[in-house]
């Protein structure tokens, strides 16, 4: 039986929006141009909005679109919080990741990526703390495990997810909620990129990763893409079949080299539009590519960027967690799926 782990929601004004002068919201960074198709996708215009401010690591947005509300986590005070234009922003559940005794199995104890499952329409948690993909019950405010073994070993930390149209859950695991790599309860000795069948088949999309972290799929779920971290920073593309299996693994774009402007950092979480470009967190900010890899600009928040996700009522909002900030860019193209 699927263990069961209980958690408590506390939605609770946390911290105010960030406004500057007049009652206007903050605004920071710098939206790069190196060819001319950005500005199909990102108006000329376009400004990097501060909507919340004073995390320590803000991580995994997600956006509901019943709701009109974002959801994202803060992974070292183990929070995820609310976002809406109505009601700004408000904690939505804590602890958001392990909870339960005095010897806590890692360095990062809340939950990282999120999703919402497209058939039920519930939350699904890469839950760190507790080392398993979880599912969210806001009857009674309990996660239930849907996967936390692969060969029936325990995972490393589940990190970023995306979940097709036909149920097929596709999850990266490297070992950053663990205290280290030589933390005396890992289990697996490489950091995987797992898909789980609807039918509750593990599989291995590959090993030869040293840190896979945000994952993503095309508006038509041919491609699946994957973020390294580490000294290579690439991002990797797989075919996926009708059946959900993948193969034909490949480097989609790699910037290990790249140093062209803003904040150096790592190939983190990403998100995908409905023309297919991919928006990619990485070196320098938010990175815009072609589905063909073309790197055609950036969106350089001034600090480093962890992840980011469309939203807002026409889907044409990309949201982005950066550091302590909470910001918002509006766009001229919609996320997949909107």
């Amino acid at each position: 039986m699927k263990k069961i782990i209980l958690f408590f929601c506390i939605c609770l004004l946390a911290l105010p929006a960030a406004y500057g002068e007049e009652g206007k919201r903050k605004i920071i960074g710098t939206i790069y141009r190196d060819a001319p198709a950005i500005n199909s996708l990102i108006p000329e215009d376009a400004v990097i909005e501060v909507l919340a401010e004073g995390f320590d690591w803000s991580e995994g947005p997600v956006w509901l679109k019943e709701s009109n509300r974002l959801l994202f986590n803060d992974i070292p005070p183990n929070t995820t919080y609310q976002w809406s234009e109505v009601d700004g922003l408000q904690i939505y559940l804590r602890p958001a990741g392990y909870a339960i005794g005095d010897n806590p199995p890692g360095r990062e104890l809340g939950s990282n990526g999120l999703f919402i499952h497209p058939q039920s329409g519930a939350l699904v948690f890469c839950d760190h703390g507790n080392r398993c993909v979880a599912m969210l019950n806001t009857e009674n405010w309990t996660k239930s495990v849907i996967v936390d073994k692969f060969e029936g070993k325990r995972l490393n930390s589940p990190n970023d997810i995306v979940i097709s149209n036909a149920g097929h859950y596709y999850f990266t695991d490297p070992p950053y909620g663990l205290t280290g790599p030589d933390y005396p309860g890992k289990e697996i000795d490489f950091s995987g990129v797992y898909h789980l069948s609807p039918g509750g088949e593990m599989r291995l999309v590959t090993k030869e990763l040293y840190r896979p972290n945000g994952i993503g799929l095309s508006p038509d779920e041919k491609t699946l893409y994957v973020a390294n971290s580490g000294k290579k920073r690439i991002w990797m593309a797989f075919d996926v079949a009708d059946d959900g299996s993948t193969s034909n693994g490949r480097i989609f774009h790699d910037a290990t080299q790249f140093d062209k402007y803003g904040v150096s950092g790592n190939c983190d979480g990403l998100a995908v539009d409905s023309e297919g470009n991919v928006w990619a967190t990485g070196p320098g900010g938010v990175m815009v590519f072609t589905p063909e890899g073309r790197h055609l600009g950036s969106i350089d928040t001034g600090t480093h960027v962890s992840n980011c996700t469309f939203g807002g009522a026409d889907g044409m909002e990309l949201y982005i967690t950066s550091d302590m900030y909470l910001c918002r860019v509006r766009v001229n193209v919609k996320g997949s799926g909107f």
